[in-house]
């Protein structure tokens, strides 16, 4: 059985390392949690070190001007490593060809623009048509207020059809943008491998994001790190499979399912629930704090 917590310092004098994600823990999309911010900044007080993780598909410095709009804190984290770096690696070493066919918005244009300086030389990266693409990268839906994966059942079908290799940028199902829920590049990539299509990702739970952040924190072996998350298909099976601890935030994407005191989950549904999801966090807790 998962252990209910109610605050991050009872276990953090246990961990050097918090991996730990934004949507969600640390913020809901439009502002931070002043509660979540204050734990990361005694944590590092302490002595830990915070990676803030995150499944967004953009380059980390577009993550960072965000959290700055927002008002978070610098001193509260120390590095930021998205999706969207491990997952430009990717693109740019060809993982989908040259030409590519990109599923979502103007707002991550930064990650065709954005050129990395390991890459500066590698051969040009062209968005075209769907009838001209060689690959598909999704970052998220074109209008992730209105759209579903069902939506693209029909350009989708067609790209199978030519064999194209969909990266998604994002692994993420879903999120909510204050109190709105939308789609993510997950929901599509997923919808893709259910048509017969290919899908490759490169955020939590996959491993490439787990460690670009440990080589940029210079993490040893013998690290003690800590998952923090509210996704179970991301953040809690991705801390599983790569074998740390995870304290698991009930308050966020699974909330309904808790009970109706967000800050306090009843220790039988999340036991329930967590039985149904076949996962076990070493620890959860209602709201980071």
């Amino acid at each position: 059985m998962s252990q209910i917590i109610g605050n991050l310092s009872q276990i953090g004098g246990d961990y050097d390392a918090l991996f730990c994600d934004l949507w969600g823990c640390l913020h809901n999309g439009k502002q931070p949690y002043p509660a979540a911010v204050s734990a990361l900044q005694q944590f590092r007080r302490a002595g830990g070190r915070v990676c803030l993780m995150t499944n967004a598909p953009r380059p980390n410095q577009y993550v960072i001007a965000q959290l700055d709009r927002m008002g978070v804190p610098r001193d509260a984290w120390d590095l930021v490593v998205s999706s969207g770096d491990a997952a430009q690696d990717a693109m740019f070493a060809g993982a989908v060809g040259r030409k590519v066919w990109h599923i979502g918005t103007e707002k991550d244009d930064g990650f065709f623009t954005d050129i990395p300086g390991e890459w500066a030389n590698a051969p040009a990266i062209s968005r075209v048509s769907l009838e001209e693409a060689e690959g598909i990268v999704a970052t998220g839906p074109f209008d992730e207020a209105n759209e579903a994966p069902e939506d693209y059942r029909a350009r989708l079908m067609m790209a199978r059809e030519r064999g194209l290799v969909l990266l998604c940028a994002n692994p993420d199902v879903v999120v909510d943008m204050g109190e709105t829920r939308i789609y993510c590049a997950g929901a599509l990539a997923e919808f893709y491998e259910e048509l017969g299509g290919q899908s490759l990702y490169f955020g939590k739970p996959h491993p490439p994001v787990y460690d670009r952040a440990r080589r940029l924190m210079d993490l040893g072996d013998e690290a003690r790190i800590l998952a923090v998350g509210d996704g179970i298909r991301t953040d809690v099976k991705g801390a599983q499979q790569e074998g740390i601890d995870c304290l698991f935030v009930t308050g966020g994407l699974a909330a309904e399912a808790f009970g109706p005191d967000v800050e306090d989950p009843d220790e039988e549904l999340l036991r329930e629930w967590l039985a149904t999801q076949q996962m076990a966090p070493r620890y959860s807790i209602g709201r980071l704090r």
